[in-house]
């Protein structure tokens, strides 16, 4: 009986890589990996700038109830006004 498989035979060659394959694969990887890195510094520096512009900048609810404030004391205005002007003629 025979045991020896032809799997692991001596004539087997071992697995055999081009080295042009394997530069460029690695030089993929790395220009991957490098634009990915940029990118993400890119995104967190626009993020970190919105931020910091929210952060200076009022709140829009905080203007708009100003402004609310503001047109009722301005539509109490003119009703007196109105009333002052209908009672003198």
């Amino acid at each position: 009986m025979n045991t020896s498989s032809p799997q692991t035979s001596p004539q087997a060659s071992p697995l055999r890589l081009d080295r042009t394959l394997t530069f460029g694969l690695l030089a993929t990887l790395f220009i991957q990996t490098a634009s990915g890195l940029i990118w993400a510094g890119a995104a967190g520096a626009r993020l970190t700038a919105l931020e910091t512009q929210i952060a200076l900048t009022p709140g829009i609810s905080v203007r708009l109830a100003r402004l609310e404030g503001q047109t009722v004391h301005i539509e109490q205005s003119l009703m007196r006004i109105e009333r002052r002007l209908g009672h003198d003629e």
